[in-house]
């Protein structure tokens, strides 16, 4: 491994970083309008009137950004792939408590995941309602190259900004300190869980059906298969098989209540 290599790496972090920032900008730009066009639908009717025009371009520099990120991001991939040593990689999954069962890594998700856009006036209450509320986040947790998906709680949420804050309880033993940490994370990062008091809110998933959930014993979400549904049991959980989980070669299958398991993301890649 050489120093331009890392030079290199660290130069492609900066312009995702930078793409990033640039999309969080053409978001807030889209959702101003959304606000202007469902408040006074009729403004488009005036003469002069460009919204539906500069909703478009707006559309079209958010798409653009979008593939500039997932070609950077394709080729940051590229390039650890080139230097890391052969073998397993990843973390460590996180445990609440203390415990000797194996550690296994946490399931990394492509940061080309499509970010949620939600722009109605109900949506920014419901974000808002969150507030206290455990749900699932996606957040890029220091010296790591990718995303991951864990528990967070909701300390609030801006509307403004459309930015939420949120505190990770449960750092784990991966992390470079034991305490709690914060984060500010856009809308799309997050993805409230099913009511624990309501089964009837959570998602009817069929066999087959790609999740993510909470793995057993843990605060980290991975990528799962569901094998029975919640409301084709007697119990108020589903049954799945996790990625990367695999026991005298084959997968067992886990228990997980209905509230700790939310849809698979769009645009997520296996």
């Amino acid at each position: 491994m050489s120093s331009s290599d890392i030079a290199a790496i660290l130069e492609n972090s900066k312009e995702l970083d930078r793409l990033r920032k640039d999309q969080e900008e053409i978001l807030l730009e889209i959702n101003k309008l959304h606000k202007k066009l469902q408040t006074t639908p009729e403004v488009v009717e005036k003469p002069g009137d460009n919204s539906l025009s500069r909703l478009k371009v707006l559309y079209t520099q958010a798409k653009d950004l979008s593939d500039s990120e997932a070609n950077i991001s394709n080729l940051l991939i590229s390039q650890l792939d080139a230097i890391l040593p052969p073998g397993p990689q990843g973390q460590p999954r996180r445990r609440i408590g203390k415990g000797n069962e194996q550690k296994r890594k946490r399931v990394k998700t492509e940061s080309d995941i499509s970010r949620l856009t939600p722009s109605m006036r109900n949506q920014l209450e419901a974000c808002a309602s969150l507030k206290g509320e455990q749900v699932a986040a996606r957040v890029t947790p220091r010296n790591a190259v990718k995303d991951e998906w864990f528990v967070v709680k909701v300390i609030h949420f801006e509307k403004e900004s459309k930015e939420f804050e949120v505190l990770d309880e449960e750092p784990g033993d991966d992390e470079d300190s034991s305490g709690q940490r914060q984060y500010k994370l856009p809308m799309g990062n997050i993805i409230p869980f099913p009511k624990s008091n309501d089964p009837s809110s959570a998602p009817d998933f069929p066999p087959g059906k790609h999740v993510l959930a909470v793995y057993p014993g843990t605060t980290a979400l991975y990528k799962a298969t569901v094998v029975h549904g919640h409301r084709k049991r007697k119990t108020d959980d589903y049954v799945l098989e996790f990625d990367d989980d695999e026991e005298d070669g084959s997968l067992p299958q886990r228990t997980v209540p209905f509230h700790k398991v939310v849809p698979m993301p769009e645009g997520h890649r296996p």
